[in-house]
């Protein structure tokens, strides 16, 4: 399976939208977005300032997973959140795409890009989920911010994890990208 990576643009709010849905594991309660009206912070106007970065995955011209961060304050009462220089992480792999190393290509190109930007992104996860695993193995750890957070979708116990960035020279996975499009 060969993704092809593109940068999420805000003309591109549809994808952003879908891949909430599974990012906040919506099918697996059998809840819409529009049943948790507090989710639109992760996605509402995305890409309209420069506090949004993410990029999506297509498998065979596919959509198949999303990768997104964004800068929220303390206002926003989300989950995840540090402080204001911090961006938290959502991503999303569809369900037939899991398990093929697709989240693990979007999440380390991200961290190239996030890297230009931030010393560092931080991401919720329910706290008995495997996919504290996952970010684990990406050099996310525990922050522990001294409260106990409850995830929005179903009140079960989060945690937020946070993984210190890298600055790097950007190299992109894309042949003829144009660094004057990456964002309307």
């Amino acid at each position: 399976m060969k993704p092809t990576l593109y940068f999420l643009r805000s003309s591109e709010q549809k994808i952003l939208t879908d891949m909430l849905h599974y990012a906040m594991r919506l099918d697996d309660v059998n809840k819409s977005l529009s049943d948790i009206p507090k989710l639109a912070i992760y996605n509402e106007f995305y890409g309209y300032t420069s506090k949004d970065l993410g990029l999506y995955a297509l498998v065979d011209n596919q959509l198949a997973g999303a990768v997104w961060i964004r800068r929220l304050n303390a206002d926003h009462g989300s989950n995840g959140y540090i402080d204001e220089n911090t961006p938290i992480l959502n991503m999303a792999v569809l369900p037939d795409y899991r398990g093929r190393g697709l989240g693990s290509q979007m999440i380390e190109q991200l961290f190239i890009e996030a890297g230009a930007l931030y010393e560092q992104i931080s991401v919720s996860v329910v706290h008995d989920s495997a996919a504290i695993r996952f970010y684990e193995r990406h050099g996310f750890v525990r922050h522990d911010n001294g409260s106990v957070e409850q995830s929005f979708v179903d009140g079960n116990k989060v945690i937020t994890l946070v993984k210190k960035l890298q600055k790097a020279t950007v190299v992109r996975p894309s042949d003829g990208y144009d660094p004057r499009r990456w964002m309307d």
